[in-house]
């Protein structure tokens, strides 16, 4: 049974939005409403001064800021500059300033001819210049007739021969505001004038709406009678509309003179004083009100459903379409139905009072099916009867007529009465049978027959054991014999012939899937965070995220339905997107609404969406119900326009430029060298979409940056020369402005300008030439003192190498003399031979002392010679070995004379004849590509025991120390080693000297 009295729904899709001080609005009386050049929408209030309002954020102007008073009646906006009506008089905001002057209270201000004409409390004043420098206005006040110098004008409009003047105390006529003094045509107290398609409108105050023909006054219609108007103008191609003190405002057709329709509090208007309608260049209309802010007034595709327009609540869980309209349920306040436009309330058992209905569904029947949240199903069953009358039209005969009749029954479908589960996210139902998939139980397939004694029949319950591996059901969809699920936890599965085919994550990772939709053979399916992913009907599904050319304005697909032109909807908690898709199933367009689209209810609830049968779109949303109603008119987005705010040069602004004209012209900026750090900032206004507007820039002739909502950019470390920079923004629908080019010229530093350059290269020139003459001539001293000195310490050298060898030859001379006199007395018999050995090795020495090399194979006799000398002199015999180990010859290496023997002696002497062993002397000659290398090695008591005997004796070699100083000399210090030789107890086994000099042949 549907209890209630219907309530007929009226021009829903006539939307306003409100705008009051909780958005920031400074003060809720608002006047007077103009457009700028820009975009902004300002806003005249009475105490709160002026608005700026971008669609998004206001900005306050009062007397703070200049203003002459914050009570401001009237705007009028040209290109840059605003005027400001006030009751205290005149303001001008030109860009960054205002300024001010005071006068008798304005009411209106207007431009006719190129001039600006002020409507005041007394009389008319014409502003004939102000400075956009200082803080002068100058204003003329216009000489009219007596009455009207002192008298409140509240409106002036020009016709092309006349002027009409719109007074407290009438309607005056004049072809001249300088001339004669005008024509009053009728005493009364008008407050707006209107020309509109070659009729003038005058509204008075409290009378009512005179129209008439410029010529032909005396012909005036007197419409709307007893009507307390406050303004007039003309919307949507050509209507006129009539804002009252207390009425809201009329539509009136002009041609007929009779209303079109009413906007008042029966569609949200607050209050009914409105003072100005204004028409924005995207086609929106604002409508300011005394008391209740300013509201923005569209008509779309939309109608909005909520408590106020009759519903129950706002929180519409779950929508079904079927023969008997749109059902619906909100958050725990029932269920209803609208049809015709009729909201309905539907009695509700009261075993589901208080009970969350979160999804809808009807069979062929008509019969439905709505799942709760913990009390199972409830069955709204249609029980259809025929009954039967008599026919007594006819006296001859009388016959009966069956008439059918249909009654309501509820049955509930729950664990009580049988049913496994009572927790159910979605309904399907196919013929006869009814799929219920729970929250986290499974999918139950049952009929259902009220005449039965046991009406709930079982047919499966599918669930894990079943194969089913994740439970928590999110959707269900039935598609071509089969149901198909999704769960939380992204698995998706089917059910076909009674068999689970459980797919798993078909996404590849743990994602909740809100939403299933089949179409045309391929699955979509709308997630929690990972937007609406498709894929083809075949045997290996392969999903792909769905992409093109924009994105989707929000990640969570709540809701997914095609409508009958094709289009996939997603509805998300920003509002709806409708989707336009190509045949390879990729973005070629989205259109996006929102609430300042009409789409009211924003946050649209899991699921809850359905279509009727003439294309209509029901969306569930947590605000409301929102019903999408087609229409062939699509209005066209037009592009932003594009402006310069800021232009920074090292962090300082530059205020002097008129950014819009130089912008579009061929003019440079000229800077000086330093001045290489530029930021811009700029701006395109929106009042649908102000948070959807993106910017891109490029430098010269570089890639455009990504489009993006920063609205400015920095440029440090600028090279010298010509830049360009440009920009460009597009709003919501990709509608590009026009790009716009700022050229900035950095002066060349003076070291880089060419005459300075080439100033400096010839000043350079001249000092090199300077300075390479006097140095070739200190080179050249230097080269003959370097000569001189080359030649001495060559000869120094020389003299040093033969004074090294005069040092060691007396010591040698003076140890064999002492060796052969020792032998006189022990061994006279060998002394005769030592003697011959002596004076041959002395000839050798005496030979070789006055050459630079002499042959190693020279050295290696001499060595024999000594050799023998000291084995004639030793106590004891020792064994010796002299190897050449070279590709080259003895002959052929030569080195210094005398270099090998002093280290030869050392080892006899202070080695092996102090040893207690039989001693072994070996020198081994081996080569190298550029090197010599000796090693003298012997099994004496060791360098370093040696060295403490000869320190308690006071005693050097001599000769060892001068030998060292020439190979020090001849090579480096580096190529010296004495090594002690040990075994691995550590005992002496001897030592050995190593050293290389660089490599000398006769080649």
């Amino acid at each position: 049974m549907i209890l209630g009295i219907p309530l007929i729904l009226v021009a829903q899709n006539q939307q306003l939005r409100q705008f009051s001080l909780e958005e920031g609005l400074p003060q809720s009386q608002v006047f007077d409403m103009v457009q700028d050049g820009k975009g902004y929408l300002w806003l005249a209030t009475q105490g709160g001064g002026l608005a700026r309002f971008d669609g998004r954020n206001f900005k306050i102007y009062n007397i703070n800021n200049g203003l002459v008073d914050n009570y401001v009646n009237a705007l009028f906006a040209a290109k840059d500059t605003l005027f400001i009506g006030t009751k205290r008089g005149l303001s001008i905001k030109l860009k960054k300033k205002i300024v001010s002057i005071e006068t008798a209270q304005i009411h209106k201000i207007s431009r006719i001819n190129d001039k600006v004409y002020l409507m005041t409390e007394n009389g008319i004043n014409q502003v004939s210049d102000f400075s956009s420098k200082g803080d002068s206005i100058f204003l003329k006040k216009l000489k009219l007739a007596d009455q009207l110098n002192t008298a409140k004008i509240n409106d002036m409009l020009y016709d092309g021969s006349h002027y009409w003047i719109a007074s407290n105390i009438g309607l005056f006529k004049t072809a001249d505001l300088e001339g004669a003094p005008p024509e009053r045509l009728v005493e009364d107290d008008f407050v707006s004038l209107l020309s509109h398609k070659g009729r003038i409108l005058a509204a008075t105050a409290s009378e009512g709406l005179f129209s008439f023909e410029p010529n032909q006054f005396e012909d005036a219609i007197f419409v709307l009678e007893n009507f307390r108007i406050n303004n007039l103008s003309a919307h949507n191609n050509g209507e006129i509309w009539i804002a009252t003190e207390n009425k809201g405002i009329f539509k009136l057709n002009l041609d007929n003179h009779e209303a079109i329709d009413l906007i008042n509090n029966t569609l949200g208007l607050n209050v009914q004083n409105v003072r100005k309608v204004l028409t924005d260049r995207q086609g929106n209309i604002w409508i300011g009100t005394s008391g209740g802010g300013f509201y923005k007034y569209f008509q779309n595709d939309f109608k909005h459903y909520n408590t106020d327009a009759g519903l129950l609540g706002n929180r519409i869980y779950a929508v079904h379409v079927n023969a008997e309209g749109l059902w619906l349920s909100h958050s725990e306040s029932g269920v209803s139905n609208i049809f015709n436009g009729r909201i309905k309330q539907v009695e509700t058992p009261d075993s589901f009072q208080n009970t969350k209905i979160k999804t809808i569904s009807s069979d062929q029947k008509g019969n439905l099916y709505f799942g709760s949240d913990g009390k199972g199903i409830w069955l709204r069953y249609q029980n259809v009867r025929d009954s039967f009358i008599e026919d007594k039209s006819k006296i001859s005969e009388l016959r009966k007529i069956k008439i059918p009749i249909t009654s309501i029954s509820n049955h509930e479908i729950s664990t009580s009465t049988g049913f496994p589960y009572d927790w159910i996210r979605s309904i399907s139902i196919q013929a006869d049978t009814i799929w219920a998939a729970t929250y986290a139980s499974g999918i139950v397939k049952f009929g259902y027959n009220p005449d039965s004694k046991n009406p709930i029949q079982i047919y499966q319950v599918f669930s894990a054991k079943s194969g089913i591996e994740d439970l928590y059901i999110k959707d269900s969809f039935y598609n071509d014999g089969s149901l198909w699920y999704a769960t939380q936890n992204g698995h998706l599965g089917f059910i076909n012939n009674d068999e689970v085919n459980h797919i798993g994550k078909v996404l590849g990772e743990e994602v909740a899937i809100n939403s299933i939709l089949i179409n045309n053979d391929i699955i979509y399916l709308g997630t929690a965070g990972r937007g609406v992913w498709w894929s083809l009907l075949t045997e290996q599904l392969s999903f792909k995220k769905l992409r093109g050319l924009k994105p989707l304005s929000s990640e969570n697909a709540l809701q997914l339905i095609f409508d009958n032109d094709g289009y996939l909807w997603s509805g998300s908690e920003r509002g709806v997107d409708k989707i336009s898709l190509n045949q390879e199933t990729e973005i070629t367009d989205i259109f996006h609404f929102g609430k300042d689209d009409g789409f009211i209810g924003i946050e649209t609830c899991l699921n809850a969406v359905d279509k009727d049968e003439n294309g209509r779109l029901w969306f569930g949303t947590i605000n409301g119900l929102t019903e999408f109603i087609p229409s062939s008119e699509n209005s066209e987005s037009i592009a932003p326009e594009l402006h310069l705010s800021e232009l920074k040069v090292n962090l300082k602004p530059v205020d002097s430029l008129d950014f819009e004209n130089w912008s579009k012209t061929e003019r440079l900026l000229n800077l000086l060298p330093n001045q290489n750090q530029i930021s811009f900032g700029f701006y395109s206004v929106d009042l649908n979409h102000p948070n959807s507007i993106e910017y891109r820039t490029k430098w010269n002739n570089g890639n455009w940056t990504k489009w993006t909502t920063n609205n400015s950019t920095d440029f440090s470390g600028l090279s010298f020369g010509t830049h360009k920079f440009y920009i460009q923004s597009r709003n919501y629908r990709w509608k590009e402005s026009a790009v716009k080019r700022i050229s900035i010229f950095i002066e060349r530093p003076l070291h880089r300008k060419v005459w300075f350059q080439w100033l400096v290269s010839g000043i350079v020139l001249l000092i090199l030439i300077l300075i390479a003459t006097s140095y070739i001539k200190r080179l050249k001293l230097k080269s003959e003192r370097q000569k001189k000195q080359l030649e001495i310490d060559n000869h120094l050298l020389d003299l040093e190498q033969k004074a090294l060898r005069l040092q060691m030859n007396p010591h040698f001379m003076f140890n064999v003399l002492n060796g052969i006199k020792a032998m006189a007395k022990s061994k006279p018999e060998v002394m005769n031979a030592t003697i011959n050995d002596f004076a041959a090795l002395l000839r050798s020495t005496l030979n070789s002392s006055r050459q630079e090399h002499i042959s190693l194979e020279d050295e290696i006799s001499a060595l024999h010679h000594y050799i023998k000398l000291e084995l004639q002199m030793a106590p004891e015999p020792f064994e010796y070995h002299i190897e050449l180990k070279s590709d080259y010859s003895a002959e052929d290496i030569l080195i210094p004379p005398m270099l090998i023997q002093p280290f030869v002696e050392n080892s006899i002497r202070h080695g092996i004849l102090k040893g207690n062993r039989k001693g072994k002397l070996v020198i081994e000659f081996t080569t190298s590509e550029t090197f010599l290398q000796v090693k003298i090695s012997d099994n004496g008591i060791g360098i370093f025991e040696s060295q403490k005997i000869e320190s308690v004796k006071d005693h050097q070699s001599m000769a060892l120390k001068v030998t060292k100083e020439r190979l020090n000399s001849i090579s480096s210090q580096n190529n010296f080693k004495i090594i002690e030789l040990k075994d691995t107890a550590g005992e002496i086994l001897g030592t050995e000297v190593r050293f290389k000099i660089p490599l000398n042949t006769e080649y």
